[in-house]
């Protein structure tokens, strides 16, 4: 479940990204509008880091931008930080590419095997608790009921920007940054949203 707070952020998500993703090789061209579609989020077992998917139309492409959102700066981790925005009711938050974030990278290979799902959104108004439903829903799954580590995965070497590869001792996971439509692997992860029914692939597990 993830707690969301009535705040403003300075500079927004949708700013950051705007900023960001234009710099990156998957990204769109600098003068492309770019609209965040909607976003879901995972839940880090520690409580501690916040770990959210945006997908995002700029240039003709859609895109997965997913961010953590983070206390304190990581150290080592200057290469993958997005930026810094200042939470209303949090303080300063760093914000980081959430595949370069170890963390983010076991939640999204756990739903992705099992289809647990995103995060059931929470918000506090007037003393009662309502949901705050996803504007993106995933499905994910395809695995057995054995138990398997979803831990250990590290970037691989990658001609194609657009996909990042990671190998853990059993599995391949590819991540798709630039989404396009098709349906769910026989193990791994995919999108819809209002209006796109068809679903889009985020994410691709097989054994090694």
């Amino acid at each position: 479940m993830a707690l969301f707070h009535r705040a403003t952020l300075t500079p927004t998500k949708a700013e950051l990204i705007a900023e960001w993703a234009p710099t990156q090789p998957w990204g769109p061209p600098a003068d492309a509008p770019l609209e965040v579609i909607g976003a879901f989020r995972f839940d880090d077992p520690e409580g501690r880091v916040g770990m959210e998917t945006h997908v995002v139309s700029a240039g003709g492409m859609l895109l997965q931008v997913p961010l953590t959102y983070r206390e304190a700066p990581v150290e080592g981790a200057d290469a993958s930080l997005v930026g810094q925005t200042e939470h209303s009711a949090l303080g300063t938050r760093w914000v980081y590419d959430g595949l370069a974030d170890p963390q983010f990278v076991v939640m999204l290979a756990a739903v992705a095997m099992t289809g647990q799902g995103e995060a059931i959104g929470m918000v506090e108004v007037d003393g009662r608790w309502l949901v705050a439903p996803a504007g993106v829903r995933i499905q994910g799954g395809g695995w057995t009921q054995e138990r398997v580590a979803v831990d250990g995965f590290e970037a691989q070497p990658a001609s194609d920007p657009t996909e990042i590869v990671f190998h853990n001792d059993r599995f391949e996971m590819t991540v798709f940054r630039r989404l396009v439509p098709g349906p769910r692997p026989a193990i791994g992860l995919t999108a819809t949203w209002e209006g796109h029914t068809d679903p889009v692939v985020l994410a691709d597990v097989r054994e090694r």
